[in-house]
């Protein structure tokens, strides 16, 4: 894909075919030529044109549910894995698909913004952790994320509420097989994973066969789609006047519903600590940023509130995403990919199982302390995470906030820049057979997901970092573990699909239906 002579040369050979007026042969080259600059048309007005390989022209790879893919080949293509520029309507992006230069990105205080979204602004997610500009605001937040619902005291209070939705999980699935003789299992995560967010930040269960669980599915399936959805708008501002895909309208729409929504939960938590009673039991996040009005320092105003408690940076892994859109699918797609390995490796489903028997016996659950003691299952995880990522590009992208060097390239100020780690996990020069699933490779070397080692950091590095990536961990393994030990998972006649479909995490495109056989 990359430019040649004859590129360049087509315009020229064009007119001395079909003679033009000279102002329009003159517009024409300049057009050409711009449109034919490495990196495309984006690039070409910056300073740095024609000095990082990229491709000619605009990429529409983003608006694909194979981005990760596509520019992944693109880089392969113009030897570019370090550093490859690209052009999305009039925004300049460069792309890392190697270690070496993402840490460098991720690690870099030039890139400590995110390039906000239409969407993401509209839904207020510019005043939460997630898109909030760097600075003091920012810090405020991720210091009350990371001292009150992040921390290690918060992490081990919230192990039984794992443990309890885990239970009614497996209860769910033998009730689905007694019934249909299969089960779809990103339904049943998906609930379960949105119960445990709403325990953890709401302090309330939701029944989704009824009227205000059906409401909150609601408003998370809607502002998924909407973060999800690639925006034409937000690289040619001729197209954000005019609001084409409606991605303006379903937000304003969205947002009035999710501050009623979240705001009642407020006042019912306000009227309920008016008790002494009620006072002694509380303990969800959305107590603590009500105990936070009394601290000036932290006080958060009530518009804020909303804004953290709807998008606050909770992703349970690595994908930083926020609280309950990220927080919720996130989970339940890591799972299923999971559960698909385990289907489609019985052998590997075997020595898990095995492993879970020696440590914990026959007698009782599994539980959160049992999981530093199962090495298999947590590289079951992580291999999970390297072939699966749900973030293949880290999710949102960087934004350089001033001129910056990343290796021998020079980056102007207001580039977005990407990390593409599907890319780098699956790079024969970074792995050993990047292609096989085998967590063994984890219990031969040890690695941290965490973010110092950018072979495989699924929850990104740097100051944007995912700040609940210990809990998303936590309840990761904890629901596998319980998954494990309660079922042998087996395939349908149709076996498994692992077709891929990105939105705002990658999913599989075709859910994981199979059969649950209970182990005793």
């Amino acid at each position: 894909m990359a430019t040649s002579a004859v590129d360049y040369a087509l315009p020229l050979l064009l007119l001395s075919k079909f003679p033009i007026p000279p102002l329009f042969a003159v517009l024409l080259v300049g057009v050409s030529l711009l449109w034919f600059a490495p990196g495309g048309i984006a690039w070409a007005f910056s300073r740095a044109a024609w000095v990082i390989p990229g491709p000619p022209g605009v990429v529409s790879a983003l608006s694909g549910t194979a981005a990760h893919r596509a520019l992944a080949k693109l880089s392969r293509s113009l030897e570019a894995s370090k550093l490859m520029a690209f052009s999305v309507g009039f925004s300049r992006f460069i792309v890392s698909s190697h270690p070496e230069t993402a840490k460098e990105i991720l690690g870099s205080s030039a890139f400590a913004d995110r390039p906000i979204k239409e969407s993401a602004y509209e839904l207020l997610f510019h005043r939460a952790m997630g898109f909030a500009p760097y600075g003091e605001y920012w810090r405020n937040l991720r210091r009350i994320s990371a001292t009150h619902l992040f921390s290690p005291r918060r992490i081990s209070a919230f192990g039984e509420q794992r443990k309890e939705i885990g239970v009614h999980m497996v209860g769910e699935i033998q009730s689905l097989m007694g019934r249909d003789g299969e089960v779809e299992i990103k339904q049943v995560l998906h609930f379960g994973s949105l119960n445990n967010v709403m325990m953890s930040v709401f302090g309330k269960r939701f029944d989704f066969g009824e009227e205000q669980g059906l409401e909150l599915e609601g408003l998370v399936k809607e502002g998924y789609e909407l973060l999800g959805v690639f925006n034409w708008s937000d690289h040619l501002p001729l197209l954000g006047l005019l609001d084409l895909q409606g991605v303006r309208r379903r937000c304003r729409k969205l947002v009035t519903r999710v501050n009623l929504f979240v705001g009642r939960i407020i006042e019912e938590h306000r009227r309920r600590r008016s008790t002494a009673a009620a006072a002694s039991n509380v303990g969800d996040f959305v107590d603590v940023l009500l105990d936070l009005e009394e601290n000036e320092k932290e006080k958060l105003s009530d518009v804020d509130m909303v804004a953290v408690l709807w998008s606050a940076d909770g992703a349970t892994f690595a994908w930083y995403q926020e609280m309950i859109f990220r927080g919720t699918d996130t989970v339940a797609i890591l799972l299923e990919w999971i559960m698909a390995r385990m289907v489609l490796h019985p052998d590997i489903q075997t020595k898990a199982q095995a492993e879970i028997d020696d440590v914990v016996g026959e007698s009782r659950p599994v539980s959160d302390a049992d999981i530093p003691n199962l090495p298999y299952l947590q590289s079951i995880v992580k291999e999970s995470l390297r072939m699966h990522p749900p973030g293949p590009l880290l999710s949102w992208a960087r934004l350089a906030i001033h001129d910056v060097n990343i290796g021998d390239y020079f980056v102007p100020a207001g580039t977005t820049a990407m990390v593409n780690m599907w890319a780098i996990t699956h790079d024969e020069c970074v792995w050993s057979e990047p292609n096989e699933f085998k967590p063994e490779r984890f219990m031969e070397e040890e690695m941290s997901i965490m973010g110092s080692d950018l072979r495989l950091a699924p929850f990104g590095s740097g100051r944007r970092v995912c700040p609940g990536k210990a809990m998303g961990l936590a309840t990761v393994h904890l629901w596998l573990a319980q998954l494990l030990q309660s079922f042998r998972w087996m395939p349908l006649g149709t076996g498994v699909d692992l077709s891929e479909c990105l939105k705002m995490s990658l999913e599989m495109k075709n859910p994981l239906v199979c059969r649950a056989v209970p182990r005793s």
